[in-house]
C-alpha cells in the first residue's frame, strides 16, 4: 500500500507539471535549485577534504602539487564543458576523452609519487 501511495504522489506531481500553466518553468527552476545544492555540497566536500589533508599536500614537492592542482583544474574544465562538447562533432569528443585521460594520469602520477615516500 505504501508503494502505491508513493507512485500516486509521483504521478500527481508529473500531471501537475505537465498540465499546469508554467509547470515546465517551475520544474526547470526546481531542477536548477537541486543542481545548485548538489554543486554546493560537492564544493563543501572538496573544501573539507582539502582542509583534512592540507599537511599532506604541503609535504608534496612543488612540481607534484602543480601536477595535482593542474589535473584537478583540467578535470573540472572537462566536466563543466561536457554538455557542449558531447553535442558537437567527433574531434571534440575525442578531445574530451583526452582531457579526462590526462587528468586521470596526473592524479595517478601524484598518487604513485606520494606512495614512494
Amino acid at each position: 500500500m505504501k508503494t502505491a501511495r508513493n507512485v500516486a504522489i509521483i504521478v500527481a506531481l508529473a500531471a501537475l507539471v505537465s498540465f499546469a500553466p508554467g509547470g515546465f518553468t517551475a520544474a526547470d527552476t526546481v531542477g536548477n535549485l537541486i543542481t545548485i545544492v548538489f554543486i554546493a555540497g560537492l564544493a563543501f566536500f572538496a573544501y573539507r577534504l582539502y582542509m583534512e589533508n592540507r599537511t599532506t599536500l604541503f609535504d608534496l614537492p612543488e612540481q607534484r602539487r602543480l601536477i595535482l592542482y593542474g589535473s584537478a583544474t583540467l578535470l573540472a574544465f572537462a566536466l563543466i564543458a561536457t554538455r557542449r562538447i558531447w553535442s558537437s562533432e567527433a574531434p571534440w569528443i575525442l578531445l574530451w576523452f583526452a582531457l579526462i585521460g590526462m587528468a586521470a594520469y596526473g592524479f595517478f602520477v601524484v598518487a604513485r609519487a606520494w606512495r614512494e615516500y
